[in-house]
């Protein structure tokens, strides 16, 4: 689509990508493996685009794999406008140590406590929770992520949580990607509710109640607007 918009003369090709694919792969965590964020980018920037639109990333330092303006939008304003209500009593949890920024950018919008969880993965797509950093006795814990994949670590996170005191657990997470059993396990799982957007496509089979589905049509239309009048997009990174 960018290379032939480029070769119908488009005067300028900004690519709007909710969902960063391979934002996972963003460094050789193992021997032998490619780094196919930077390969993605390297396809994108190649094919003939001059800017790029995209979603809480799950690596910030993607951004800087892309030699053209990067607008990097989050999604935290959408989210933490509906747990403003739930009650004085509430903690944001980040489910890893890389999640603190995001994790305290809610806090910091619902002025209250950061609490992060220690984890370890003995191996691909399984999550241990080793230690939690901070105190969840008698709250209300709104656990923030980029992502839901198979849901192993946002399933370890909740129980670990019950295990220390927590009263309810929320959980709020921009992509959904819901892959293998991750229905299963969210429905059979304490959770009380977990929001996310719809950056991925989802699908009517993955409807079930504790999955509330919020649009980032509003935020994606405003920046949009902003880089195609050429003002200020730095509003939106919020």
């Amino acid at each position: 689509m960018i290379d032939a918009a480029k070769r119908s003369s488009a005067k300028r090709i900004t690519a709007v990508i909710p969902y960063f694919g391979y934002s996972r792969q963003d460094r050789k965590d193992q021997p032998r493996v490619s780094i196919t964020a930077k390969l993605v980018a390297n396809l994108i920037t190649v094919a003939g685009a001059d800017r790029v639109i995209t979603m809480d990333l799950h690596a910030a330092q993607i951004q800087g794999f892309f030699d053209i303006p990067f607008d990097h939008l989050y999604s935290s304003s959408l989210f933490s406008g509906l747990f403003r209500d739930v009650n004085k009593n509430l903690v944001v949890v980040s489910p890893d140590i890389g999640g603190i920024k995001l994790a305290r950018s809610y806090a910091k919008r619902l002025h209250c406590g950061l609490v992060v969880i220690d984890k370890r993965r003995p191996k691909q797509n399984l999550a241990e929770v080793v230690h939690i950093i901070g105190n969840v006795e008698n709250k209300d814990v709104l656990l923030v992520d980029d992502l839901v994949d198979t849901a192993g670590t946002l399933v370890s996170a909740i129980e670990a949580l019950k295990k220390n005191g927590a009263k309810r657990v929320f959980a709020s997470c921009t992509h959904a990607v819901l892959s293998g059993p991750a229905i299963e396990r969210i429905n059979n799982s304490s959770l009380e509710e977990v929001i996310v957007t719809n950056t991925i496509a989802f699908d009517n089979n993955k409807k079930i109640k504790k999955i509330v589905v919020l649009s980032i049509a509003k935020l994606l239309s405003e920046a949009i607007k902003n880089i195609h009048t050429e003002s200020s997009v730095s509003s939106l990174f919020i």
